[in-house]
């Protein structure tokens, strides 16, 4: 209940903090879509407001963000003070790592989605933007309808957020794959069996979470792909450190190693 207090604390904490500076906030993620709309020509890149209450969520909700982003590292310290004592020596020096690799991997996969993918996604959405002509021109052709870009603030929020969590959550997969070996629940060969299943799977992943642009998918696409491959890499190393303490403990030969592999 202690640890739950103080995390609870840390999180709103850094919930009132970003809420006092939500401005700054807004202007840094909106710079991919002023990026994109400037490379187009467009030097307008605001965003409307819907609902009068509209401007207040957008608020709350990167609070909530910056909430979380700066008391995650308070809150993990929390979670291993609650587990550490009922691990032994060598499972707190197992778990120790992935709990500071995780975040590590969940930031990378943020930057990569801010930096790389949004900005490609923003530019593909922009491209159905068309300009506008009067009835009745100078031939006498028919007026074109404009189609412009006016976005919603929250709604632009909720995709760009979208984005960020999916990728962070799609970097977690080494850390995660390499635990479940530590443990025992999965193999580098069970991994390696399956790989076509898993591409099928990211495939159908990279569909869900980008875009419909073709280049967005790919790339997420071939970054997956390759956490998968360096997750089997991890889980063999594990397995061989685990086969080479067990031989030096004395519980099995070369022979009985042979057999496993």
């Amino acid at each position: 209940r202690t640890r739950l207090i103080h995390s609870v604390i840390a999180f709103i904490i850094g919930m009132v903090i970003c809420f006092t500076v939500w401005n700054p906030i807004f202007n840094f993620l909106t710079e991919p879509l002023c990026s994109a709309m400037a490379e187009r020509g467009q030097e307008d890149c605001g965003l409307i407001l819907i609902k009068l209450q509209e401007g207040f969520f957008v608020a709350i909700s990167i609070s909530l963000l910056g909430g979380l982003v700066l008391g995650f590292p308070f809150i993990s310290y929390q979670l291993w003070r609650f587990v550490a004592p009922g691990l032994y020596k060598n499972e707190k020096g197992a778990f120790l790592p992935f709990l500071i690799s995780s975040p590590v991997m969940f930031f990378l996969g943020a930057a990569f989605a801010f930096y790389v993918v949004t900005p490609l996604a923003f530019d593909f959405f922009l491209g159905f933007q068309q300009a506008g002509t009067l009835v009745g021109g100078p031939d006498g052709e028919n007026g074109i309808a404009a189609i412009a870009f006016q976005g919603s603030a929250q709604e632009y929020l909720s995709l760009t957020i979208k984005f960020i969590v999916a990728f962070g959550l799609c970097f977690q997969l080494p850390v995660l794959l390499t635990l479940m070996g530590k443990a025992g629940l999965v193999s580098s060969e069970g991994l390696a069996n399956v790989r076509k299943y898993a591409v099928v799977a990211i495939l159908v992943l990279a569909a869900l979470v980008t875009p419909p642009d073709v280049i967005t998918q790919v790339i997420l696409f071939v970054v997956v792909y390759g956490l998968y491959e360096i997750s089997i890499f991890l889980v063999r190393r594990v397995e061989t450190k685990r086969n080479e303490k067990l031989r030096e403990e004395g519980y099995f030969d070369d022979e009985d190693e042979e057999d496993l592999l």
